[in-house]
């Protein structure tokens, strides 16, 4: 009776905590979707040129954009004094300045409404004892970057109000770059507390590939953002050839030459280039390397998908630079940037398997 007793327990245990891994993973995918959105409206932000119509920081007072007429001059004069207005947008109507406002604002709602879509649910679950030991670290980890990552939006958007008419391509970089990182860090995690078709993989070698895929998908994603910082994708546009050539000149024109992997947009262009020539390269050879380890199983299969979104990424990559950087191809593009880094994630964690289910009661046994 008493073993039967314990049994019973477990088994309770077992399901109340799949039912709070359940709505875990509802929670974190909304989040998930969130960011998504995120990137996507600042990348809008980014092809408009609105990211500098708000020329201060107002975290909490912010989320009201102006109600009246004289809210909206006092608003329009603050943009009036920053260089862009100056140098580009001088003459600029009320009525156009606010088609800028408003990408901008949107953007910066988002990221705080994600604030509160983390944060709540978070407390909400960690006091209701729903979340497991384990996960409470990269849990508060996620929320700590979140935090952080406003602090680096605001020092990005302050690069471009007193002297320069954009942002800095450096810390535009960084301002993405962290996004993906908090969009891969929640995918990691909610994948981690999902049932797994297969059990772990054995094979260390296409592990390995897979967190390298992963790694080399955000940095792709960080060499993207530089060419947005610059505009790199407004000239030389044709493909397969750059400027006539397969390899063009004038790459390292200027000095000291590491400079121009960062600030000369013909070599920061031809190193984005470069950079999906090799994730097709990798992600090719890690699909026949999967299926030759693993046949028939379920990382197999997600090599083979994410193979797939690699070369659809490919092409919209192409696309955008033929159209000359036209917004809907380009947002469609950055949209399959994020796509490709969150499936290379999970297929990572994928080879690890969920994490076990556990229990007090199977703990203290």
């Amino acid at each position: 009776m008493a073993a039967a007793a314990f049994e019973s327990l477990v088994l309770k245990g077992i399901e109340k905590q799949e039912r709070d891994r359940r709505a875990i993973r509802i929670w974190l995918g909304c989040v998930l979707v969130a960011l998504f959105a995120l990137v996507l409206v600042g990348g809008a932000t980014r092809l408009t040129d609105s990211g500098l119509s708000i020329t201060e920081w107002k975290p909490i007072h912010g989320v009201i954009p102006p109600l009246n007429a004289a809210e909206w001059q006092e608003e329009f004069e603050l943009y009036k004094k920053i260089p862009e207005y100056a140098q580009i947008n001088a003459g600029m109507t009320v009525d156009e300045f606010k088609r800028i406002f408003w990408w901008e604002w949107a953007h910066r709602l988002i990221a705080r409404s994600i604030g509160l879509i983390f944060a709540l649910p978070l407390a909400f679950f960690w006091l209701t004892g729903r979340i497991e030991s384990r996960l409470k670290a990269p849990l508060v980890g996620i929320l700590a970057l979140g935090g952080l990552q406003g602090f680096i939006g605001w020092w990005m958007v302050s690069s471009g109000l007193s002297v320069r008419t954009d942002v800095s391509q450096y810390r535009l970089a960084v301002h993405l770059t962290m996004a993906c990182i908090i969009f891969a860090s929640t995918m990691w995690v909610m994948r981690a507390v999902t049932p797994h078709e297969e059990a772990p993989a054995r094979y260390s070698s296409s592990i390995r590939m897979a967190m390298v895929l992963a790694l080399f998908a955000l940095f792709q994603i960080y060499l993207g953002a530089l060419v947005a910082g610059l505009d790199a994708g407004f000239s030389y546009n044709t493909w397969p050839l750059m400027d006539g050539a397969v390899i063009p000149g004038d790459l390292f024109i200027q000095n000291p030459w590491w400079i121009n992997l960062f600030e000369n947009p013909k070599t920061v262009q031809f190193v984005h280039r470069l950079g999906a020539y090799v994730l097709f390269g990798l992600t090719l050879y890690h699909l026949f390397q999967v299926n030759r380890e693993l046949p028939g199983t379920a990382h197999a299969r997600r090599s083979i998908l994410l193979f797939g979104l690699v070369l659809a990424q490919a092409g919209l990559g192409i696309m955008t630079l033929l159209t000359e950087v036209q917004i809907h191809t380009a947002l469609t593009h950055q949209a399959g940037a994020i796509v490709v880094l969150g499936f290379a994630v999970a297929h990572w964690r994928g080879f690890k398997g969920a994490y076990p289910l556990q229990t007090a009661i199977v703990e203290r046994s």
